[in-house]
């Protein structure tokens, strides 16, 4: 990333036109980082995002722990495989893992998963007109 400007929403943009996700670890960070500040906003908790897993033949896991027991609070590591696979599917098992840590009732779940396709869908649309 040296000497150029480099944004997530060019990233999101150039990736989701392709069948296959050819996201390198700058361009991982940077969907992490912006799928966890729209995480943030909605009052959730953000995970710690990696890839790849360290399971075999699995795309996505999540690792859930508890901070301070007496206030509730949570913290988690969500790992996904990006090699070889569509970015459609490498957001969604991100969104997932934030679903699942903050263990979402089914009617908040769907609301928050459609409020950070949407916050992405912006990203890129927005990123397309500039």
């Amino acid at each position: 990333m040296t000497g150029s400007s480099y944004h997530p929403r060019d990233m999101m943009i150039s990736s989701m036109r392709t069948d296959v996700a050819t996201l390198n670890t700058g361009e991982f960070a940077a969907l992490a980082r912006a799928i966890s500040s729209s995480v943030r906003a909605l009052g959730l908790v953000a995970p710690g995002f990696r890839c790849p897993t360290r399971v075999l033949g699995v795309d996505r896991t999540m690792r859930r722990f508890t901070v301070d027991s007496a206030a509730g609070t949570v913290a988690g590591i969500v790992a996904v495989n990006v090699k070889g696979r569509p970015l459609a599917a490498v957001v969604a098992d991100m969104i997932e893992g934030v679903v699942m840590l903050n263990q979402l009732s089914a009617v908040e779940a769907a609301r928050v998963r459609s409020v950070l396709w949407q916050s992405l869908e912006r990203t890129t649309s927005t990123a397309h007109v500039a």
